[in-house]
């Protein structure tokens, strides 16, 4: 008996044609034999994230209210010059440090 290629061929055996397709069937994740539109939509409603969507809603109602409510801008906008100002003094101060570190290890090479 000759060994043919085809035999050795691990998606080909000596199964019927019904029982293939029903393999291949049981092996996509896409195929199923209760594909139902009740299904379907508990699927979709199954795969709901409420906190997710929850994050979301309180996101866009936040961002809603800043973009409508002129004093909101105000107070938002006043904080943020707040913080920069204090990010460049802090800057400054670094800065100065560094000059100072700079100054010391000058004069500890002339000693």
């Amino acid at each position: 008996m000759q060994n043919n290629t085809i035999d050795t061929n691990p998606y080909i055996n000596n199964q019927n044609q019904a029982q293939q397709d029903l393999n291949l069937a049981n092996q996509n994740p896409y195929i199923s034999d209760n594909t139902t539109a009740a299904n379907t939509n508990s699927s979709l409603l199954g795969s709901f994230d409420t906190n997710k969507f929850l994050l979301g809603a309180v996101i866009g109602a936040v961002g809603a209210y800043v973009l409508t409510n002129e004093k909101a801008q105000k107070t938002i906008f006043k904080t943020i010059a707040k913080g920069s100002a204090l990010f460049g003094a802090g800057i400054e101060e670094m800065k100065e440090r560094f000059e100072d570190a700079k100054a010391e290890m000058e004069a500890q090479k002339e000693d």
